[in-house]
Protein backbone atom coordinates (compact mmCIF):
# COMPACT_ATOMS: atom_id res chain seq x y z
CA UNK A 1 0.00 0.00 0.00
CA UNK A 2 1.33 3.43 -1.00
CA UNK A 3 0.03 6.40 1.02
CA UNK A 4 -0.24 9.81 -0.66
CA UNK A 5 -1.16 12.81 1.50
CA UNK A 6 -2.32 16.03 -0.12
CA UNK A 7 -3.83 13.60 -2.60
CA UNK A 8 -6.49 15.90 -4.04
CA UNK A 9 -4.02 18.73 -4.55
CA UNK A 10 -1.92 19.66 -7.56
CA UNK A 11 1.21 17.53 -7.14
CA UNK A 12 -0.46 14.81 -5.07
CA UNK A 13 -3.14 14.06 -7.65
CA UNK A 14 -0.58 14.01 -10.46
CA UNK A 15 1.49 11.55 -8.43
CA UNK A 16 -1.51 9.24 -8.06
CA UNK A 17 -2.03 9.30 -11.84
CA UNK A 18 1.62 8.36 -12.37
CA UNK A 19 1.42 5.55 -9.80
CA UNK A 20 -1.68 4.26 -11.58
CA UNK A 21 0.05 4.46 -14.97
CA UNK A 22 3.02 2.48 -13.69
CA UNK A 23 0.83 -0.14 -12.02
CA UNK A 24 2.06 0.76 -8.54
CA UNK A 25 -0.14 0.53 -5.51
CA UNK A 26 -2.78 0.04 -4.23
CA UNK A 27 -3.01 3.69 -3.21
CA UNK A 28 -4.51 5.11 -0.02
CA UNK A 29 -5.23 8.83 -0.33
CA UNK A 30 -5.26 11.36 2.51
CA UNK A 31 -6.46 14.96 2.38
CA UNK A 32 -9.17 17.42 3.43
CA UNK A 33 -11.84 16.36 0.94
CA UNK A 34 -14.30 19.20 1.61
CA UNK A 35 -13.26 21.23 -1.48
CA UNK A 36 -15.35 20.01 -4.44
CA UNK A 37 -13.20 21.85 -6.99
CA UNK A 38 -10.05 20.20 -5.69
CA UNK A 39 -11.67 16.77 -5.55
CA UNK A 40 -12.10 16.87 -9.34
CA UNK A 41 -8.37 16.12 -9.49
CA UNK A 42 -9.13 12.60 -8.24
CA UNK A 43 -11.85 11.70 -10.74
CA UNK A 44 -10.99 8.64 -12.80
CA UNK A 45 -8.03 7.61 -10.67
CA UNK A 46 -7.60 4.16 -9.09
CA UNK A 47 -7.85 4.63 -5.33
CA UNK A 48 -8.12 1.91 -2.69
CA UNK A 49 -9.12 4.03 0.32
CA UNK A 50 -9.82 7.72 0.97
CA UNK A 51 -9.21 9.03 4.51
CA UNK A 52 -9.58 12.49 6.05
CA UNK A 53 -6.18 13.90 7.01
CA UNK A 54 -6.98 14.37 10.70
CA UNK A 55 -8.53 10.93 11.03
CA UNK A 56 -5.52 9.36 9.35
CA UNK A 57 -2.87 10.97 11.56
CA UNK A 58 -4.56 9.77 14.78
CA UNK A 59 -3.46 6.22 13.97
CA UNK A 60 -2.24 5.55 10.40
CA UNK A 61 -1.86 1.85 11.15
CA UNK A 62 -5.61 1.33 11.62
CA UNK A 63 -6.24 2.09 7.94
CA UNK A 64 -3.44 0.13 6.32
CA UNK A 65 0.08 -1.18 6.66
CA UNK A 66 1.94 1.24 4.37
CA UNK A 67 4.88 0.14 2.25
CA UNK A 68 5.75 3.74 1.36
CA UNK A 69 4.49 7.22 2.31
CA UNK A 70 4.55 10.26 0.01
CA UNK A 71 3.69 13.20 2.26
CA UNK A 72 2.78 15.98 -0.18
CA UNK A 73 0.00 17.53 1.91
CA UNK A 74 0.57 20.97 3.44
CA UNK A 75 -0.85 24.44 3.82
CA UNK A 76 0.95 25.94 0.81
CA UNK A 77 -0.37 29.53 0.77
CA UNK A 78 2.69 31.78 0.99
CA UNK A 79 0.46 34.65 2.17
CA UNK A 80 -0.86 32.69 5.17
CA UNK A 81 0.17 34.42 8.41
CA UNK A 82 -1.55 32.14 10.94
CA UNK A 83 1.66 30.67 12.32
CA UNK A 84 -0.15 28.22 14.59
CA UNK A 85 -2.12 26.82 11.64
CA UNK A 86 1.08 26.44 9.61
CA UNK A 87 2.86 24.80 12.53
CA UNK A 88 -0.01 22.34 12.99
CA UNK A 89 -0.51 21.42 9.33
CA UNK A 90 3.06 21.61 8.07
CA UNK A 91 5.55 21.08 10.88
CA UNK A 92 3.66 19.07 13.50
CA UNK A 93 1.76 16.84 11.05
CA UNK A 94 4.98 15.96 9.24
CA UNK A 95 6.67 15.21 12.55
CA UNK A 96 3.90 12.77 13.49
CA UNK A 97 4.15 10.99 10.12
CA UNK A 98 7.95 10.82 10.40
CA UNK A 99 7.65 9.22 13.83
CA UNK A 100 5.09 6.69 12.58
CA UNK A 101 7.30 5.77 9.62
CA UNK A 102 10.34 5.49 11.90
CA UNK A 103 8.57 3.20 14.37
CA UNK A 104 7.14 1.02 11.60
CA UNK A 105 10.12 1.09 9.22
CA UNK A 106 8.22 2.72 6.34
CA UNK A 107 10.11 4.72 3.66
CA UNK A 108 9.08 8.37 3.73
CA UNK A 109 9.27 11.17 1.15
CA UNK A 110 7.97 14.61 2.18
CA UNK A 111 7.53 18.00 0.52
CA UNK A 112 9.82 20.77 1.67
CA UNK A 113 10.06 24.00 -0.34
CA UNK A 114 12.47 26.40 -2.01
CA UNK A 115 10.65 29.05 0.05
CA UNK A 116 13.07 28.04 2.82
CA UNK A 117 15.87 29.84 0.94
CA UNK A 118 14.39 33.30 1.40
CA UNK A 119 16.47 35.96 -0.34
CA UNK A 120 19.21 33.37 -0.84
CA UNK A 121 21.78 35.12 1.31
CA UNK A 122 23.32 31.65 1.64
CA UNK A 123 22.61 30.55 -1.93
CA UNK A 124 20.51 27.57 -3.04
CA UNK A 125 22.69 24.74 -1.77
CA UNK A 126 20.95 21.67 -0.30
CA UNK A 127 24.06 20.78 1.68
CA UNK A 128 22.81 19.77 5.13
CA UNK A 129 25.40 21.96 6.84
CA UNK A 130 23.92 25.04 5.16
CA UNK A 131 20.24 24.36 5.87
CA UNK A 132 20.16 25.67 9.49
CA UNK A 133 21.44 29.05 8.22
CA UNK A 134 18.55 29.67 5.81
CA UNK A 135 16.22 32.63 6.39
CA UNK A 136 12.71 32.13 4.95
CA UNK A 137 10.75 35.26 4.07
CA UNK A 138 7.31 34.13 5.23
CA UNK A 139 5.65 31.88 7.83
CA UNK A 140 4.98 29.19 5.20
CA UNK A 141 8.68 28.93 4.36
CA UNK A 142 9.53 28.97 8.06
CA UNK A 143 7.17 26.07 8.78
CA UNK A 144 8.99 24.00 6.15
CA UNK A 145 12.37 25.13 7.44
CA UNK A 146 11.44 24.17 11.00
CA UNK A 147 10.74 20.61 9.96
CA UNK A 148 13.86 20.30 7.80
CA UNK A 149 16.02 21.35 10.76
CA UNK A 150 14.17 18.98 13.09
CA UNK A 151 14.59 16.07 10.66
CA UNK A 152 18.34 16.62 10.37
CA UNK A 153 18.69 16.41 14.16
CA UNK A 154 17.00 13.02 14.47
CA UNK A 155 19.02 9.97 15.43
CA UNK A 156 16.04 7.69 14.67
CA UNK A 157 14.63 7.87 11.15
CA UNK A 158 12.63 5.91 8.57
CA UNK A 159 14.67 3.27 6.70
CA UNK A 160 14.75 5.66 3.73
CA UNK A 161 13.63 9.27 3.74
CA UNK A 162 13.89 12.29 1.47
CA UNK A 163 12.76 15.90 1.80
CA UNK A 164 12.16 17.63 -1.54
CA UNK A 165 12.68 21.37 -1.83
CA UNK A 166 10.25 22.10 -4.66
CA UNK A 167 11.12 25.16 -6.74
CA UNK A 168 8.55 26.75 -9.13
CA UNK A 169 6.41 23.74 -10.06
CA UNK A 170 3.70 24.16 -12.71
CA UNK A 171 1.45 21.86 -14.68
CA UNK A 172 -2.03 20.30 -14.89
CA UNK A 173 -4.43 19.84 -11.96
CA UNK A 174 -3.95 23.33 -10.48
CA UNK A 175 -7.34 24.70 -11.56
CA UNK A 176 -8.48 24.89 -7.91
CA UNK A 177 -5.53 26.96 -6.66
CA UNK A 178 -6.87 30.44 -7.40
CA UNK A 179 -4.25 33.14 -6.91
CA UNK A 180 -1.66 30.52 -5.92
CA UNK A 181 -1.83 28.86 -9.37
CA UNK A 182 1.15 29.24 -11.69
CA UNK A 183 1.80 32.22 -13.96
CA UNK A 184 1.35 29.81 -16.89
CA UNK A 185 -2.26 29.27 -15.92
CA UNK A 186 -2.99 32.90 -15.05
CA UNK A 187 -1.04 34.19 -18.05
CA UNK A 188 -2.94 31.94 -20.44
CA UNK A 189 -6.23 33.35 -19.12
CA UNK A 190 -4.97 36.94 -19.38
CA UNK A 191 -3.80 36.50 -22.96
CA UNK A 192 -7.00 34.79 -24.07
CA UNK A 193 -9.12 37.53 -22.47
CA UNK A 194 -7.04 40.67 -22.99
CA UNK A 195 -4.27 39.83 -25.47
CA UNK A 196 -1.47 40.68 -23.05
CA UNK A 197 0.23 39.34 -19.93
CA UNK A 198 1.20 41.31 -16.83
CA UNK A 199 4.64 40.84 -15.24
CA UNK A 200 6.35 42.66 -12.39
CA UNK A 201 8.83 45.34 -13.40
CA UNK A 202 12.19 45.41 -11.69
CA UNK A 203 12.88 47.82 -8.85
CA UNK A 204 16.63 47.26 -8.70
CA UNK A 205 19.21 48.22 -11.35
CA UNK A 206 20.76 44.74 -11.59
CA UNK A 207 17.70 43.37 -13.41
CA UNK A 208 15.71 44.73 -16.35
CA UNK A 209 11.91 44.50 -16.28
CA UNK A 210 10.79 40.88 -16.53
CA UNK A 211 14.36 39.60 -16.38
CA UNK A 212 13.97 38.39 -12.80
CA UNK A 213 14.60 34.64 -12.95
CA UNK A 214 13.13 31.50 -11.41
CA UNK A 215 13.85 27.80 -11.57
CA UNK A 216 10.64 26.63 -13.26
CA UNK A 217 10.06 22.87 -13.22
CA UNK A 218 7.29 20.93 -14.95
CA UNK A 219 5.28 18.68 -12.66
CA UNK A 220 5.99 15.70 -14.95
CA UNK A 221 9.69 16.04 -14.07
CA UNK A 222 8.82 16.23 -10.38
CA UNK A 223 6.93 12.94 -10.76
CA UNK A 224 9.92 11.35 -12.49
CA UNK A 225 12.12 12.23 -9.52
CA UNK A 226 9.62 10.98 -6.95
CA UNK A 227 9.26 7.65 -8.76
CA UNK A 228 13.06 7.43 -8.99
CA UNK A 229 13.29 7.83 -5.21
CA UNK A 230 10.55 5.25 -4.71
CA UNK A 231 12.31 2.69 -6.90
CA UNK A 232 15.99 3.24 -6.09
CA UNK A 233 16.01 4.67 -2.53
CA UNK A 234 19.40 6.40 -2.65
CA UNK A 235 21.02 8.08 0.36
CA UNK A 236 18.46 9.60 2.73
CA UNK A 237 18.71 13.39 2.49
CA UNK A 238 17.05 16.71 1.75
CA UNK A 239 17.23 17.31 -2.00
CA UNK A 240 16.58 20.35 -4.17
CA UNK A 241 14.01 19.73 -6.87
CA UNK A 242 14.27 22.23 -9.70
CA UNK A 243 15.89 21.96 -13.11
CA UNK A 244 19.14 23.67 -12.15
CA UNK A 245 18.53 26.18 -14.96
CA UNK A 246 17.02 29.56 -14.07
CA UNK A 247 14.87 31.27 -16.70
CA UNK A 248 13.39 34.75 -16.78
CA UNK A 249 9.74 35.72 -16.47
CA UNK A 250 10.09 37.19 -19.96
CA UNK A 251 11.16 33.76 -21.24
CA UNK A 252 8.12 32.21 -19.57
CA UNK A 253 5.77 34.81 -21.05
CA UNK A 254 7.21 34.36 -24.54
CA UNK A 255 6.76 30.59 -24.22
CA UNK A 256 3.10 31.11 -23.31
CA UNK A 257 2.51 33.40 -26.31
CA UNK A 258 4.25 30.90 -28.59
CA UNK A 259 2.13 28.00 -27.30
CA UNK A 260 -1.01 30.08 -27.89
CA UNK A 261 0.24 31.26 -31.31
CA UNK A 262 -0.22 34.88 -30.25
CA UNK A 263 2.08 37.90 -30.69
CA UNK A 264 4.14 38.80 -27.63
CA UNK A 265 2.53 41.62 -25.63
CA UNK A 266 3.88 42.11 -22.10
CA UNK A 267 2.74 44.84 -19.71
CA UNK A 268 4.97 45.57 -16.71
CA UNK A 269 3.43 46.59 -13.41
CA UNK A 270 4.94 47.67 -10.10
CA UNK A 271 5.62 45.06 -7.47
CA UNK A 272 3.19 45.86 -4.61
CA UNK A 273 4.99 47.80 -1.90
CA UNK A 274 4.02 45.34 0.84
CA UNK A 275 6.05 42.54 -0.81
CA UNK A 276 8.65 44.59 -2.68
CA UNK A 277 11.37 44.24 -0.05
CA UNK A 278 10.88 40.47 0.12
CA UNK A 279 10.67 39.81 -3.60
CA UNK A 280 13.05 37.17 -4.98
CA UNK A 281 14.88 38.30 -8.10
CA UNK A 282 16.75 35.03 -8.58
CA UNK A 283 16.23 31.36 -7.75
CA UNK A 284 18.16 28.41 -9.17
CA UNK A 285 18.40 24.98 -7.61
CA UNK A 286 21.77 23.35 -7.19
CA UNK A 287 20.99 19.85 -8.43
CA UNK A 288 24.34 18.11 -8.02
CA UNK A 289 23.33 16.13 -4.94
CA UNK A 290 20.40 14.41 -6.67
CA UNK A 291 22.39 13.86 -9.87
CA UNK A 292 25.24 12.26 -7.92
CA UNK A 293 22.80 9.60 -6.66
CA UNK A 294 22.45 8.43 -10.26
CA UNK A 295 19.45 10.44 -11.45
CA UNK A 296 20.25 11.18 -15.09
CA UNK A 297 16.96 11.92 -16.83
CA UNK A 298 17.05 15.33 -18.57
CA UNK A 299 14.50 17.91 -17.45
CA UNK A 300 11.86 19.15 -19.87
CA UNK A 301 12.76 22.53 -21.38
CA UNK A 302 10.63 25.48 -20.34
CA UNK A 303 9.27 25.90 -23.87
CA UNK A 304 8.34 22.22 -24.25
CA UNK A 305 6.73 22.10 -20.83
CA UNK A 306 4.66 25.25 -21.35
CA UNK A 307 3.50 24.04 -24.76
CA UNK A 308 2.47 20.63 -23.39
CA UNK A 309 0.66 22.12 -20.41
CA UNK A 310 -1.26 24.72 -22.42
CA UNK A 311 -2.17 22.69 -25.48
CA UNK A 312 -2.85 19.33 -23.85
CA UNK A 313 -4.49 20.53 -20.63
CA UNK A 314 -5.33 24.21 -20.14
CA UNK A 315 -7.01 24.93 -23.47
CA UNK A 316 -9.47 22.07 -23.08
CA UNK A 317 -9.74 22.02 -19.27
CA UNK A 318 -8.21 18.55 -19.11
CA UNK A 319 -6.78 16.88 -16.02
CA UNK A 320 -3.79 14.59 -15.69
Amino acid sequence: MIVVTGAAGFIGSCLIKRLNTEGLGPVLVVDDFTDAAKNKNLEGKAIDKQIDRFEFIKNPGQFCKPDFVFHIGARTDTTEFDTQLLHTLNTEYTTQLWNYCTQNQVPFVYASSAATYGLAENGFDDNHDEIPNLKPLNPYGQSKQDFDIWALKQTQAPPFWAGLKFFNVFGPNEYHKGRMASVVMHGTSQIKEHGFIKLFRSHIPEFRDGEQVRDFIYVMDVLDVMLYLYKTRPASAIYNLGTGQARSWNDLAKAIFKALKKPVNIEYIDIPEDIREKYQYYTEAKMQKLIKTGYDKPFTTLEEAVDDYINNYLLNGAYY
